[in-house]
């Protein structure tokens, strides 16, 4: 047995199934073919492991059949019939899909994805051999892609990931590793347009701004707190009561605000709330990121701030989470997990509910470490806002609210909130919506114009962007579903991403994404959505990079000039990209980028490229890799990091076992620098 069952349980939404019941999970692996997969309502067994159809209809509500293709075929034009090893083949991953450490949570996934996948062993059944040696077919293998519709191409590739990623688990491999870059290469064109990509020097700026906007406020939030209840106490005094000062303004007999100048006679005045902000060293922040502030400072500009600082809060967190718009209006103020991981320790997961195949209660993202700053800022600002949230009657916020708010508060204050249900929740705008009203001042719009440079980069990760949109010197409209494709793009594609702080921002993400979206971490209800556009990243992110390395010939190599022409032979009959795509992930050729430029070695490298460059390029001592290309575009981002090495050197006593390390890492880039500039 190589499955461990302890890991297998009834994954699949049904009060018919409790862990009493003989079908909560296989009792060996593979199952006995007359264990009882599905019961009814009346302890009647409907289907066993090794019927040729199970009826999931008792699941599901409706008819829902899994249909093997063993058992008696009576219309050969409507039923796709399997040979008894194939069959029981899809009954192993029928059983896994149901049982298995991530399991399915609906019918309607079990189905779709049964029915993606056993086109595939059709044809290995038509062609008389088993599913499992596909691979050592080749022309059988080259027929998988006119076997696959085009609608559903993406998803078999991904199903296909998962279940090469448990293969030891299951105890046969479908289609390996270099057979996913393949079947990506042959990938179906389509017509519509993809979800642009964000071009480096965009995104860098975007997510800048939005870190620097909570920054800010977690810098001031000491101040922004004590004016916030300030405020809420001076409406208390002029009203009798919170609930009183809550009673919306139109319908108050007294509409003035406290801090309105004609009460400025009276003995009781606060100020104006631009003097009371400037008190409370509130005025600068607020001048900085609300618009228009400091023409008209009135109280109400503190909700506004707060609006500013939850968009900019929810912007960040999808930039590293890669959560859809509705989403990331869904987490609360416990959203944020950290998971132990014996090898890259606390690693950070948002976990929330999912819109896609259904409501998911704890669905969950692998997350950047950067975004504890936003969970910090937008879960202070929910707390201030539930104040005000619990004392209305009409949002009927319950204790469950105020101890975890959602992140995504609205606006209930005395001074011009508006008040809704609390369990009735607000949908998120529309991105641009939002960056052209309340958060005006976060994006420069010059800054955001589109480049030449910026347009090239976004055309060859999405060659039919609109031209009418997408122009040189338009500014660049940011979506709040551009931030999924960007974040998965990013974390492979790093190539198109040579400076130092792209490389800083998404370090995280590109270890602990990858690794948890594409290890199975069955312990984790990590979000399958997400998982899928990590996964074509990945098989993608290869053949754009190549594509620039095979284009340019700056990059040069440190020991054997016939090192970089390899690539470049690999490439001379190509006619068009597209080839030169399919080439790459193919593995007729390898190349993917690191600090120094890049690395043709086929494979995993234990020497890295990312944290450190001593083996790469002969820090150590030694010859630098024969694998490594430099490129020159790096040198100032090299030089940056000689000067961080040589700053951390001079803190160190010699005998310290870290100084030895940089020691090398500064040789390594030193011979990067003699490298380019002998060339």
């Amino acid at each position: 047995m190589l499955a461990d069952l302890q890991e297998f349980n009834f994954g699949i939404k049904s009060d018919l199934v409790t862990p009493a019941s003989p079908n909560y999970r296989p009792p060996s692996w593979p199952p006995p073919r007359d264990w009882p997969v599905v019961i009814d309502k009346n302890d009647k067994v409907i289907s066993r492991w090794g019927d040729a159809k199970w009826d999931l209809t008792p699941w599901s509500g409706d008819a829902k059949h899994l249909n093997f293709g063993d058992g008696e075929v009576r219309d050969r034009r409507a039923l796709r019939p399997l040979d008894a090893e194939n069959a029981d083949l899809m009954r192993m991953i029928a059983t896994w899909l149901i049982w298995g450490p991530q399991a399915a949570g609906l019918v309607n996934t079990v189905y779709s994805n049964f029915y993606i996948l056993k086109s595939v062993f059709s044809l290995a059944s038509r062609n008389g051999i088993s599913a499992a040696s596909l691979m050592r077919f080749p022309k059988v293998f080259e027929q998988v892609p006119k076997v696959i519709t085009s609608g559903n191409y993406g998803a078999v590739i991904t199903l296909l990931h998962r279940l090469y990623d448990a293969r030891e688990v299951i105890g046969f491999t479908i289609i390996d590793s270099d057979g996913l870059k393949r079947l990506a290469a042959a990938a179906p064109d389509h017509d519509h347009v993809q979800t642009p990509y964000i071009p480096p020097r965009i995104w860098l700026y975007q997510v800048a701004r939005l870190r620097e906007c909570l920054t800010d406020f977690l810098a001031h939030r000491e101040q922004i707190e004590s004016c916030f209840q300030f405020c809420l106490d001076v409406y208390i005094e002029k009203f009798g009561s919170l609930e009183n000062a809550l009673v919306p303004t139109k319908k108050r007999r007294d509409k003035r605000s406290p801090f309105d100048p004609t009460f400025r006679n009276m003995k009781d005045y606060p100020g104006s709330f631009s003097e009371v902000a400037e008190r409370f060293g509130a005025a600068e922040i607020l001048t900085k990121w609300v618009a228009p502030y400091a023409s008209s400072p009135k109280v109400n500009a503190l909700s506004a701030y707060f609006s500013v600082v939850t968009f900019a809060g929810l912007a960040y967190v999808c930039n590293f989470t890669l959560q859809r718009r509705e989403e990331v209006a869904s987490i609360k103020a416990s959203c944020l997990l950290w998971e132990e991981d014996e090898n890259l320790g606390r690693i950070p997961i948002i976990c929330g509910e999912t819109t896609k195949t259904g409501l998911d209660s704890d669905a969950r993202w692998v997350a950047s470490p950067s975004v504890e700053v936003a969970i910090q800022a937008l879960s202070t600002i929910a707390r201030l806002r539930m104040t005000c949230d619990r004392a209305n009657p009409v949002i009927q916020a319950t204790e469950e609210n105020h101890r975890d708010p959602y992140l995504l508060s609205t606006g209930s204050e005395p001074w011009g909130g508006s008040a809704r249900p609390y369990n009735i929740r607000r949908r998120l705008l529309g991105f641009n919506d939002l960056a052209s009203g309340v958060g005006r001042k976060l994006f420069d719009p010059e800054q955001m114009k589109i480049t030449s440079e910026d347009l090239a980069v976004a055309r060859r990760l999405t060659p039919n962007l609109p031209e009418a949109i997408f122009a040189i010197g338009k500014v660049w409209p940011l979506a709040w579903h551009q931030y999924r494709r960007t974040g998965a793009v990013n974390m492979f594609a790093s190539g198109d991403i040579s400076d130092a702080t792209m490389q800083q921002q998404m370090k995280h993400s590109s270890r602990l994404m990858p690794l948890y979206y594409g290890r199975n971490h069955g312990r984790l209800h990590l979000n399958k959505e997400v998982q899928a556009a990590v996964v074509m990243a990945m098989y993608q992110a290869q053949a754009e990079m190549l594509k620039a390395v095979a284009t340019d010939d700056r990059f040069v190599s440190p020991q054997m000039s016939e090192r970089r022409e390899t690539l470049a032979a690999s490439v001379l009959s190509v006619k068009d990209t597209k080839d030169l795509i399919k080439l790459a992930k193919r593995g007729v050729v390898a190349f993917r980028e690191h600090r120094l430029g890049g690395c043709m070695k086929a494979g995993s490298c234990e020497y890295g490229g990312i944290e450190s460059v001593a083996r790469c390029a002969g820090g150590d001592d030694d010859k630098p890799c024969k694998e490594v290309l430099y490129d020159p575009k790096k040198e100032l981002q090299i030089r940056a990091d000689m000067q961080r090495v040589e700053a951390e050197i001079k803190m160190l006593l010699p005998e310290h076992p870290r100084s030895s390390a940089l020691l090398k890492e500064r040789q390594a880039m030193e011979n990067y620098l003699n490298a380019i500039s002998n060339r």
